[in-house]
């Protein structure tokens, strides 16, 4: 079996996604993660340019990792500077890393009207800091930025940056597609013609602007790199970076290629989640391979099929990669629906079985009144125990009463204040938060806290509202879908009524409800 090495950016391209930002303790946690996973290489950040990044590699040097190799980035000496005194290079050294990528430029249109320099002048860059690194005994990688770019511009002189590189001692040759605007077809032949000119590797480091970054790394493996860089869950500046996740379930699944042990495998939905998670982004559903509804069926016809062979509509066995099938249960998926959502719940239900078509009809009638339960599958699991008896109550609510307060030139506040009996224990507490929903969700999670500390895990990632008849103004009936999240999972609940405070409600209170049953906690 051919193998590939992985190479893991999410720390230092990842990081420059909008909306993420990591401390020196979450990288700390994603590189342990990603160390368990086996991803070869692990860059860090880039030590010369903030002090959190110098933090962490300094942290890292105190600690071992079992299967992975940190790696520091940082580009070539300045122009006109030794390397012995730039700083950059002198911080890559200070941050003990025995690995580093250094990224160079090789289009001239960089080197002319962003370097402003020559390029004599870049081509001693190169040299010079590869060069310097290897005799303070570095491992160099040298990634090639803007390559695809550059070898359509000016393909002699890309190449010879290339041959610097090789020249001066780097173990690795990195073609990057920067731009993120290179296609498949376009990456195989340059690194079809590249590849005999090289005696080092070569690595594919692709972006996300075509939207075609996972299929260009696939088609640069296929043409011959021995490495794939990426990032988890494709973060990364402007539209990301290639994601590592499809890449390596494609590696292993599709082309029969090692990159991680087989047993690791069914660990990436779990690692997507967990970084999803610690980025504070949103985990999308549509993801490959890990979403929530990469394996959801809702069609009858679907559902019959998969029923009869999960081959039918699935390309690859969820359980592969960590994920699992689902059955989405609505009107249109009759019988069968329910059945199978009820089997996957260890629920057994027979099509004849009068649980069966009572479950149905009410399945039914709600969905008339507005609730969409292929958007809340935990809504619907919620609902499916009780209605078979099979659900536990963990609280009772006694009431509550939410306060908006708006003062002169201030802005609007929330509290919630709430009463709940436990078993034969009364809590009374009372929370803020930035609306009324947030401050509800708040004030719940405070009165149930000490009884089920599972819940501190969980948060609310999402939140939506839709008027479902316009025509009736603001006495209009809404729906209201809620997805919580925790560090291994993602999870929707729906709430309908005329009024959004109790539709909020009853979506909160079955999204607790379900964490407290997949968790299967008790109480203290």
């Amino acid at each position: 079996m051919t193998k590939v090495t992985l190479y893991d950016t999410t720390l230092r391209d990842g990081s420059q996604g909008e909306g993420i930002s990591y401390s020196v303790m979450d990288k700390i946690a994603i590189a342990r993660e990603l160390d368990t996973l086996g991803i070869h290489y692990i860059e860090g950040g880039w030590p010369g340019s903030n002090p959190k990044d110098m933090e962490f590699y300094l942290r890292m040097a105190k600690r071992s990792l079992k299967k992975s190799q940190l790696v520091a980035f940082s580009m070539t000496r300045r122009a006109h500077t030794r390397a012995d005194q730039d700083a950059n290079l002198k911080a890559l050294l200070k941050s003990q890393v025995k690995i580093i990528t250094i990224v160079g430029k090789t289009w001239d249109l960089h080197i002319s009207d962003v370097l402003k320099t020559s390029l004599e002048e870049n081509l001693e860059m190169i040299r010079d800091t590869v060069r310097f690194l290897v005799a303070q005994g570095r491992t160099v990688l040298y990634d090639a930025e803007h390559l695809f770019d550059a070898y359509r511009a000016n393909k002699e002189y890309s190449l010879k940056c290339l041959d610097c590189a090789q020249e001066a001692g780097a173990s690795k040759i990195v073609l990057c597609d920067t731009n993120g605007g290179t296609l498949p077809y376009e990456i195989a032949t340059v690194i079809k013609e590249i590849k005999p000119r090289l005696q080092v590797g070569i690595g594919i480091h692709c972006h996300n602007d075509a939207d075609v970054a996972v299929a260009n790394s696939l088609a640069a493996i296929e043409a011959g790199a021995d490495m794939v860089q990426g990032t988890i869950n494709g973060y990364g500046e402007r539209c990301g970076n290639a994601d590592l996740i499809p890449i390596i379930a494609n590696l292993k699944l599709k082309m029969k290629i090692d990159c991680i042990r087989d047993e690791k495998l069914k660990e990436l939905t779990k690692v997507s989640h967990f970084i999803s998670e610690i980025s504070n982004m949103k985990q999308r559903n549509d993801q490959p391979y890990v979403g929530l509804s990469a394996f959801a069926h809702k069609g009858g016809m679907h559902i019959n099929a998969i029923m009869k062979n999960p081959k039918a509509y699935e390309h690859a066995d969820p359980a592969l990669i960590g994920n699992r099938r689902r059955i989405l249960v609505s009107e249109l998926g009759g019988k069968t629906g329910v059945m199978l959502r009820a089997k996957a719940l260890n629920l057994n239900l027979t099509r004849d079985d009068p649980k069966t078509q009572k479950i149905l009809k009410l399945l039914q009638k709600l969905e008339h009144q507005g609730y969409h339960f292929e958007a809340a599958e935990a809504s619907f699991e919620v609902l499916l125990k009780k209605t078979l008896n099979k659900f536990k109550k963990f609280f009772e609510l006694e009431g509550f009463r939410v306060v908006v307060e708006k003062q002169s030139n201030k802005k609007i506040t929330s509290e919630a204040i709430i009463k709940v009996k436990v078993h034969k224990t009364h809590e009374h507490t009372a929370a803020e938060g930035d609306g009324p929903v947030n401050a509800l969700d708040n004030a719940l999670r405070k009165a149930l806290k000490d009884f089920y500390p599972t819940l501190a895990k969980m948060h609310l990632s999402d939140f939506k509202v839709r008027v479902l008849d316009e025509k009736a103004g603001t006495a209009a009936k809404v729906r209201v879908l809620i997805q919580s999240q925790d560090e291994q999972d993602t999870w929707n609940t729906i709430g309908v009524s005329e009024n959004i405070i109790e539709a909020s409600w009853q979506a909160l209170v079955d999204s607790v409800e379900y964490k407290l049953l997949k968790d299967n906690v008790g109480t203290k």
